[in-house]
C-alpha cells in the first residue's frame, strides 16, 4: 500500500536538482563563473550541494560584482580551481542528474544556464544542452505565470519572503540553489494546476509562458519613455539563448 500511494504522488514531492551561479557579470553571453553549486534537493531524503570556486581562467571581477557575492579576483585566483575543469564537472554533475530523471531548478534560469553554455564553448567542452534535454523548472517564469498581477518584486528574495522559503545569505550560490528549489516545491503543492503536469509537460508550458511574459515586457518597454532601448535587451527564449557564432567570447 505504501508503494502504490508513493508512485502517486507528483513532481513536488520527487528529488531535484539545484543550480545556481555568481558571476562577473550580468551579461549571460560574456560572464565568467566565480562560484557554482548543484544541489539534490527533496524526495525525503537528505540536502545534498557540491560548489565550486573557478580561478576565472584569466578574466577579473568588477568591483559592482564582488559587492554582490564578495569574491574578488584575486581570492579566485589563489582558492580556485582551473576554469575548464570547474565548467566540465558542473555540466557533468547536471547531465548526471538529467539521465536520472531529476528535473533542474534555477531562479531565472535563462541566464544561469545561458551563462554555462558560453563557458562550456569557450572551453571546449561539450555543451549541456548537447549531452542531454533537462526538464527546467524556473521559480521566476512560474511565480510570474500563477500570480501576475501579483505587487512587489519578483527577485529570489522576494519569492523567498512571499513563499515563506529561508534565505540565509542570498548571493551564495549554494543558498541560493536551495532556496530555489525549495520555492518550486512549495509552488508545487501550493499550486495544483502546476503539480498536476508531468515535468515533460511543464517544461513545454514555462517555455510559452516565458515567450509570452517576456513579449509582454518588450512592448511594455518600447512604449514607455526612456525605455525604449531595453526591448532590444529582452529575449523570447527559454531555458537558454541560442548560441550565435560571432558573439564575443572575451
Amino acid at each position: 500500500m505504501r508503494a502504490a500511494r508513493t508512485s502517486q504522488l507528483d513532481w513536488s514531492y520527487g528529488r531535484m536538482t539545484g543550480f545556481d551561479l555568481e558571476t562577473t557579470s550580468t551579461d549571460p553571453h560574456t560572464a565568467r563563473i566565480v562560484t557554482g553549486s548543484v544541489v539534490e534537493y527533496g524526495g525525503g531524503r537528505p540536502t545534498l550541494a557540491r560548489t565550486w570556486v573557478s580561478d576565472l581562467g584569466g578574466a577579473e571581477i568588477p568591483p559592482d560584482s564582488t559587492r554582490i557575492h564578495g569574491f574578488t579576483t584575486e581570492a579566485c585566483r589563489i582558492a580556485g580551481r582551473l576554469a575548464s575543469v570547474v565548467v566540465e564537472e558542473i555540466t557533468a554533475d547536471l547531465a548526471a542528474a538529467v539521465e536520472e530523471g531529476r528535473p533542474l531548478v534555477a531562479m531565472n534560469a535563462v541566464y544561469d544556464l545561458t551563462v554555462l553554455d558560453r563557458e562550456a564553448r569557450r572551453y571546449g567542452v561539450t555543451p549541456l544542452f548537447d549531452r542531454v534535454s533537462p526538464n527546467v523548472l524556473d521559480p521566476y517564469v512560474l511565480d510570474r505565470h500563477v500570480r501576475k498581477h501579483r505587487r512587489g518584486g519578483r527577485t529570489l528574495a522576494d519569492l523567498c519572503r512571499h513563499y515563506v522559503v529561508p534565505l540565509d545569505g542570498a548571493h551564495n550560490s549554494e543558498v541560493d540553489a536551495t532556496a530555489a528549489c525549495a520555492l518550486v516545491r512549495k509552488m508545487g503543492r501550493r499550486y495544483r494546476s502546476l503539480a498536476r503536469l508531468s515535468l515533460d509537460q511543464l517544461h513545454r508550458e514555462q517555455v510559452a509562458w516565458a515567450r509570452e511574459q517576456n513579449t509582454e515586457l518588450r512592448e511594455y518597454f518600447a512604449r514607455t519613455p526612456g525605455k525604449q532601448e531595453w526591448a532590444r535587451g529582452v529575449s523570447l527564449e527559454w531555458p537558454l539563448l541560442p548560441f550565435r557564432e560571432g558573439v564575443s567570447r572575451r
